[in-house]
């Protein structure tokens, strides 16, 4: 069979903290209550993505990386991490706010969990008035004195708050101290991990458990980037229908295209797979003289084999994901 543009079926996530808006803002189809997460493209073990149209409908990312490999992800990608997909897509609905956590870097995670580690990057799709994101320090500050604040329950005080509104992005390293708050909507990109060190989750009870989540205080101390950034929010301006850069890292590369009318693609120097997600509008993907609809809260995987496609819309954002 012929690679295409695959959308897949979102794996649903419950979450203590989860609202709404998946389903209002971005109408997910769901019957479970408390749904934070909608992982769209995953390759996670009992998260996999399934494909959603098409003739490989049913297949799941896993499957199509052993049968199409560099076709699907690129000669280089496949050639670093072969069989695993590299990246996992979601959008996540946060009514009241996450916990205070941190990810391990690379070679901690390999360590101590044999997996990668977790950088990820955040997109704002909506935010109720007066939200906020936690983002890093607001101080240098030395680890004894963390462990102190984290021993006195005081530990909010040394965190970095940020009003956030549409369109704000953040990039979030492994080591940095982050939390999403209430009334935000985001896409996040993020390596292939499930690890996450909880340090502060503010004595909630889990309904479903009828206890406290754990917390990773001892694991988080040596994951922790303990230096201070003035500004941790990402400068970006936009250039209509084409690609203006919005984070670029060893790990991931997101752009953003802001489309009024069409934009044409060419993909003839990129060795990877290119994602798109829609985070405004809706528009279409044309391909080969097929159109693919791609609508506000959903999200395309392009095969590294498809080099040119055309993207049509009155007026959207999508942001564009490669490696």
């Amino acid at each position: 069979m012929d690679l295409y543009p695959l959308k897949f079926n979102p794996v649903f996530c419950y979450r203590i903290w989860a609202g709404e808006k998946l389903k209002t803002e971005l109408n997910k189809n769901y019957s479970e209550k408390n749904i934070g997460e909608s992982w769209e493209i995953s390759d996670v073990d009992d998260f996999k993505t399934e494909v959603s149209e098409g003739s490989l409908k049913g297949k799941n990312l896993k499957q199509l990386i052993e049968t199409y490999t560099t076709d699907l992800l690129g000669e280089k990608v496949y050639e670093e991490f072969g069989n695993d997909f590299p990246l996992l897509i979601k959008f996540i609905d946060a009514k009241t706010p996450l916990s205070i956590q941190v990810h391990p870097s690379n070679e901690l995670a390999k360590q101590r969990h044999n997996t990668f580690g977790k950088n990820e990057m955040w997109y704002t799709m909506q935010a109720d008035d007066d939200s906020e994101l936690i983002v890093g320090f607001n101080k240098k500050i030395k680890k004894t004195d963390y462990i102190n604040h984290v021993n006195n329950g005081t530990v909010l005080e040394v965190l970095n708050n940020e009003k956030v509104e549409k369109g704000d992005t953040f990039y979030i390293p492994t080591g940095r101290v982050h939390a999403i708050g209430a009334g935000v909507l985001l896409a996040e990109i993020q390596q292939t991990s499930n690890i996450t060190y909880r340090i502060y989750d503010y004595n909630r009870v889990d309904s479903k458990t009828s206890s406290k989540r754990e917390l990773h205080t001892d694991l988080a101390v040596d994951a922790i980037d303990y230096n201070f950034s003035d500004n941790y929010k990402t400068n970006y301006s936009l250039k209509t229908n084409k690609s203006s850069k919005l984070v670029h890292s060893p790990y991931f590369k997101t752009n953003i295209i802001e489309i009024k009318g069409e934009s044409n693609k060419d993909y003839k120097n990129l060795d990877s797979f290119v994602i798109y997600m829609c985070v405004e509008g809706n528009t279409i993907i044309e391909h080969d003289a097929k159109k693919y609809t791609l609508n506000l809260g959903e999200s395309l995987l392009l095969p590294a084999i498809i080099k040119k496609v055309k993207i049509k819309a009155d007026s959207a954002k999508l942001l564009e994901v490669y490696i």
